[in-house]
Formats: C-alpha cells, sequence, structure tokens
C-alpha cells in the first residue's frame, strides 16, 4: 500500500512528503504533480490506502480533484492539504468526499496530527474489533465525541474543551463516522440514539 501525494508545488510536495515519513517510517510515498497522472502511476506502484491532495492543480478547478479521486477510489481515504482557507472550501469538499480539510498554513505539526490519525489501524487507535456491540466496539474519546455532539458543540468547542487541535478533532469525527457507517452528525446521533449510547 501507498500513500499519494498530489500537489504541484515541489517545496510543497516535498515537505508533505517529509511528515510522511516522520509519521509512517518506511512507507511507500508517491508524489504527483497533477491528477492526469494518476492512473499510469498507480498501475506502477502499490495500491493507495491514503491521498493527500492539494486543490489547486494544473490540471483541477475548485473541488474536481476530490470528485474524481472519490470517484475512482471511494474506499481510499483521503485528506485535501490547502492553502485555501477552510472558511471558503473545506463544507464543499466534504460534501464532495474529502474526509479531512487542512489548511497548509496550520504547519507541519498540525498536518503530521492530522495524517497520523488518518494512518492509524482501528486497533492502534484505541478501538474495537469490527463486529463489537455498538456500546463496546468505539473507543473512550468516540464515546465523548458523541455526548458533545449531542450536546451541539462546534468542532472549535469540542477542541477548546478536550485540549486538542480542531484538525485532530476532524479526525476523530472521521474515525468516528467510518466505524459507525455513517456520515454526519445528524447520522451519529441517530445511530447512537437507535443504539441505546446516549442516556435520553
Amino acid at each position: 500500500m501507498a500513500i499519494y501525494v498530489i500537489d504541484d508545488h515541489p517545496l510543497m510536495r516535498e515537505a508533505i512528503v517529509m511528515v510522511l515519513r516522520r509519521v509512517r517510517p518506511g512507507s511507500e510515498v508517491v508524489e504527483l504533480s497533477q491528477l492526469s497522472d494518476l492512473d499510469r502511476v498507480v498501475a506502477k506502484n502499490s495500491p493507495p490506502e491514503l491521498f493527500c491532495l492539494d486543490l489547486k492543480l494544473p490540471d483541477t478547478v475548485g473541488i474536481s480533484g476530490v470528485k474524481l479521486l472519490k470517484g475512482q477510489y471511494p474506499h481510499v481515504p483521503l485528506a485535501v492539504i490547502s492553502a485555501t482557507p477552510a472558511a471558503d472550501v473545506e463544507e464543499w469538499c466534504t460534501e464532495a468526499g474529502a474526509d479531512v480539510y487542512v489548511e497548509k498554513s496550520a504547519g507541519a505539526s498540525e498536518i503530521a496530527l492530522a495524517l497520523r490519525a488518518m494512518l492509524q489501524t482501528d486497533t492502534e487507535f484505541g478501538e474495537a474489533e469490527e463486529g463489537a456491540a455498538p456500546d463496546t466496539k468505539l473507543s473512550k474519546r468516540q464515546k465523548q465525541l458523541i455526548v458533545m455532539l449531542d450536546e451541539g458543540l462546534s468542532n472549535r468547542e469540542i477542541a477548546e474543551r478536550l485540549g486538542i487541535s480542531e484538525h485532530t478533532v476532524k479526525v476523530h469525527l472521521w474515525r468516528l463516522f467510518r466505524r459507525l457507517g455513517v456520515k454526519s452528525r445528524t447520522q451519529t446521533l441517530h445511530f447512537a440514539r437507535m443504539h441505546g449510547l446516549l442516556s435520553s
């Protein structure tokens, strides 16, 4: 399995690769400068386990790259790492299928935290194996998240309460959604109520 970094800026691409090598030593990291090369490059390398995608590429417009990747690889996690402010495009990216949106201005340590969490296995992340009962297959942190979602807290408010970054909250939510087989906060709360994960 390989991690694909798709960014047309050589210095930024190199920086993300360096972060990935620190987060996952020994992993295969493949670099691309545009999406049109993807099929050819994947054919020559290992199947993807994670995509790190810049929004502004020579052959993409807006969120077209997100849609293209998710159309071809719907089950491969996708982290958008972009210079565009999250307030401008994060919601569109998420609706198009991106799992996590990280601003490049967040810095190497924040990017590393988000990518490390996306690459960890469920066991490493403190989650139970598939097939466990709903109340036991979640980590303590995920159960906390469900309660805070029920309280209506925003990502920023959750981050402040837990003493973690907003990017880390986003990754925790992504893992929670994936674990429950849902796509939104509303679906998460519906699942939680149906399975007795909330007292009310």
